[in-house]
């Protein structure tokens, strides 16, 4: 091993110095070239470079020839000719003796008028491919032509007559036969059909005999009328009967309360023929639900009363109104009670309301309230005011106060604007037991009528004058049956025993 050289610490090569070691180049190994390898893949003789200028002459006899020689016809039609060696591979078509097919622009040398005809053009995006042409200026547009007129046609000699006659036969000729054609067409579209019926009619008009539904509507129904109200917040329709000449018309309390009660609101009576006028209230009485209006209207068809104490159960009645606000309608049914006792809250807060009326299936629907209510003959024997339903609508179970009744208080309202009714002065409350019902009585006011006829507390009233009382409902109608300061005979049950009082009525 060699020593380190003194100074730079540099070892030689080869030389392992303790800490690298540092190897020597390899030997540099050429094997021998194989002389048929060279000969192959070597570089030519006389050749400096790495191509050939021109490709070797391996058989000496001119260039490599790569593939074998096109056939002669190929060359022939589609070689270049022999000697031209100027001529273009794109040649203008010749016809068989050897004129050019097409204009010669496009074979000269010469540029066309456009790039579009010249074939040595380059490309480029321009304008549309137009033959340019001179600016000639504007078209003029063409003159409209003279219009024939009709009588220019007709009788300016510009058609032949024979062509105007026959141009209107053809016209005639074809309309007709569109006519007979669409005729048949008709006929054997719907064989069933037939155009030239006529159907009978009988000439008389069907009887109507005196005291049919018909004819008492004919009778009744001018007058009977629809009420209006309307106002700020309330609106309405009910129906009225026209008791009086002088234009008082007789209603529901509670088809005009709503008018009383809201200054805003007004009142309008319209008559069958439609002729409206406005009302105003001459007097109400809410306990028994009647009022009294009044209009100006010169001879209004009046509603003559019946008398409502001669009806019976089953006998056929007519109530005309205004239900759903649909006027002058009629329907028909049979009394299916009397003497039935009902009672309804107050309008608003008003005193009870409570009536002797008549039950009917006649048909009576809200709108009904206030309108007639006849027999047979055509006579008023109640006025509508309420029905009995779970649906909101007719279920055959209407009320009508009765006439006599109504009656009595419309005529107390048209003197004296309002009315009073006979009272015993007694409160009372609806009682029933195994052997008696009535009205059993709750306390007695001091100077009444039933404290002076000695009624007690606890007492069971159960008869008024004739009419029997089973109810609180019906000591009221009972009641009020009877004229103020008439006596009457009240029997009573105290105590498990009857007694029989007289009791003077005096005013509610």
């Amino acid at each position: 091993m060699s020593e380190p050289e003194q100074g730079n610490g540099t070892p030689r090569s080869g030389v392992d110095d303790g800490a690298h070691r540092r190897l020597a180049p390899r030997p540099l190994h050429r094997p021998p070239v194989d002389p048929g390898q060279q000969a192959v893949f070597g570089r030519p003789q006389g050749v400096p470079g790495a191509f050939s200028p021109d490709r070797p002459n391996l058989n000496g006899h001119g260039s490599v020839q790569l593939a074998p020689p096109p056939p002669e016809a190929l060359s022939t039609a589609f070689g270049r000719p022999r000697g031209d060696e100027g001529t273009r591979l794109q040649r203008p078509p010749v016809d068989l003796n050897g004129e050019p097919e097409v204009e010669p622009v496009f074979w000269e040398g010469k540029p066309a008028g456009d790039s579009w005809r010249d074939p040595g053009a380059s490309a480029v995006i321009g304008p549309p491919a137009v033959t340019e042409q001179p600016d000639r200026g504007p078209k003029p547009e063409p003159e409209p032509g003279p219009q024939l007129s009709v009588p220019e046609l007709l009788f300016g000699r510009r058609v032949k007559p024979t062509a105007l006659v026959l141009l209107l036969v053809a016209a005639l000729l074809v309309g007709a036969g569109g006519g007979v054609v669409g005729w048949l067409l008709g006929r054997v579209g719907n064989p069933l059909t037939d155009g030239g019926v006529t159907l009978a009619e009988v000439k008389p008009g069907k009887e109507r005999p005196v005291g049919s539904v018909a004819e008492i509507a004919q009778r009744v129904t001018p007058s009977v009328v629809s009420i209006e109200f309307k106002g700020a917040s309330v609106a309405g329709v009910g129906s009225g009967v026209v008791i009086d000449g002088e234009g008082y018309v007789l209603t529901n309390d509670h088809v005009v309360a709503p008018a009383v009660q809201d200054t805003s609101a007004k009142l309008t009576v319209v008559f069958t023929d439609g002729k409206r006028a406005v009302a105003q209230v001459v007097g109400r009485d809410s306990k028994t639900d009647l009022a009294v209006i009044k209009v100006e209207v010169d001879n209004p068809t009046v509603l003559q009363f019946g008398d409502s104490d001669e009806l019976a159960v089953g006998d056929t009645v007519l109530a005309i109104g205004s239900p759903l606000s649909l006027s002058n309608t009629v329907t028909e049914g049979i009394v299916s009670a009397l003497h039935r006792p009902v009672t309804a809250a107050g309008e608003n807060g008003g005193p009870q309301v409570t009536y002797d009326a008549i039950q009917t299936d006649a048909a009576i629907n809200p709108g009904n309230s206030g309108g007639a209510l006849v027999d047979s003959s055509g006579a008023l024997v109640g006025i509508n005011s309420s029905i009995r339903t779970e649906t909101g609508g007719s279920v055959g179970l209407g009320f009508a106060i009765t006439g006599n009744y109504a009656r009595k208080v419309s005529q107390a309202l048209i003197r004296d604007g309002q009315v009073k009714h006979a009272d015993m002065n007694v409160n009372v409350r609806s009682a029933s037991a195994e052997t008696a019902e009535g009205a059993q009585v709750q306390n007695v006011p001091d100077g009444g009528a039933a404290d002076a006829a000695g009624i007690e507390e606890g007492d069971v009233i159960t008869r008024v004058g004739d009419r029997m009382v089973r109810n609180a409902a019906e000591l009221t109608v009972a009641v009020r049956d009877h004229e103020i300061g008439e006596t009457v005979p009240v029997v009573l049950a105290r105590q498990g025993r009857e007694l029989t009082v007289q009791v003077t009525l005096r005013s509610d």
